[in-house]
């Protein structure tokens, strides 16, 4: 029956069953077999189906909660075994924001010179995003914001707390000072990411919190993109200081801190809650929070 709830849960991830059986590397045909045998195990019709997927029933709705349970746990027991036979190994998927992205490096670089025979996979996603692919099994833990938007019962470990810094070419009227303020940046020209990314909507109410809203003439989900335009066109960027310092090292440009009365934010790890968590996504929490408390 696994193996069905894991084409099932995988069938409803994706709203379609070419979709899904491509994920899964497996024939359209068996996936659309599989989901009819489980049907008939459970004795009631899961998905609508017509000339294409229709959507779950309410008892495909219910059911997809028990399936990422069982599925869920049968993993963790798999992860118990191994580590009982052969200590801390296999996999950590980790999906992250992408301003922390050189956290995770932090974290999987320390977390791997303890124990080599565990494997990264670190996915740049945005929180909400990162919040699904846990619902999904999709990830084992990711890296995004603790207290700005609802996150659900989860775990976590704060890693560190945001502070923004202004971006800008050494040439600028802003790279000697000391500090620069949200509403002096009102009518300059700014490059900045994405509404759909949490640390922009950040950005969006700190400016609100002067009284102004932003008008970024260039808009991207890539922080790399916002640093060469500051490089290459003289625009202006905020982003997280440690994200800040890595992209800017060696150019030509300078950094400085952001001041307002918007509180910092913080970032850290999350993790599906769950009494045990596998033993290596235990390690994980546990070497977040050393990190935290020596960064």
């Amino acid at each position: 029956m696994l193996d069905k709830l894991e084409m099932f849960i995988a069938l409803a991830r994706e709203s379609h069953f070419g979709r899904a059986a491509e994920r899964l590397n497996i024939a359209q045909p068996t996936l659309s077999a599989g989901i009819k045998q489980l049907e008939a195990q459970l004795g009631v019709k899961l998905v609508h189906r017509g000339s294409r997927f229709g959507g779950l029933t309410p008892e495909g709705q219910s059911a997809l909660v028990w399936a990422r349970k069982i599925v869920g746990d049968a993993r963790q027991l798999r992860e118990e075994m191994r580590f009982k036979k052969h200590g801390l190994s296999g996999q950590l998927r980790i999906a992250v924001i992408p301003t922390a992205l050189t956290w995770a490096s932090k974290l999987s670089t320390r977390f791997s010179a303890k124990h080599p025979n565990v494997r990264f996979r670190i996915l740049s996603r945005t929180s909400i995003e990162i919040l699904a692919m846990l619902d999904n099994h999709e990830v084992d833990a990711g890296i995004s914001y603790l207290d700005n938007e609802p996150m659900g019962r989860v775990s976590t470990e704060a890693l560190y707390e945001e502070r923004f810094m202004l971006i800008c070419r050494s040439d600028s009227v802003f790279a000697s000072r000391s500090a620069v303020g949200w509403r002096e940046l009102f009518d300059q020209k700014l490059c900045l990411l994405t509404p759909d990314m949490q640390n922009r909507r950040i950005i969006n109410r700190n400016f609100a919190s002067v009284g102004v809203t932003p008008a970024a003439s260039v808009e991207s989900n890539s922080a790399v993109v916002l640093v060469a335009h500051v490089e290459t066109g003289g625009y202006l960027t905020v982003l997280p200081e440690d994200m800040a310092g890595f992209l800017v090292a060696g150019k030509p440009l300078s950094l400085v801190p952001m001041k307002g009365k918007e509180p910092n934010h913080t970032v850290g790890l999350v993790a599906p809650y769950r009494e045990p968590h596998t033993p290596v996504l235990d390690a994980l929490l546990r070497e977040a929070r050393r990190i935290s408390a020596n960064p």
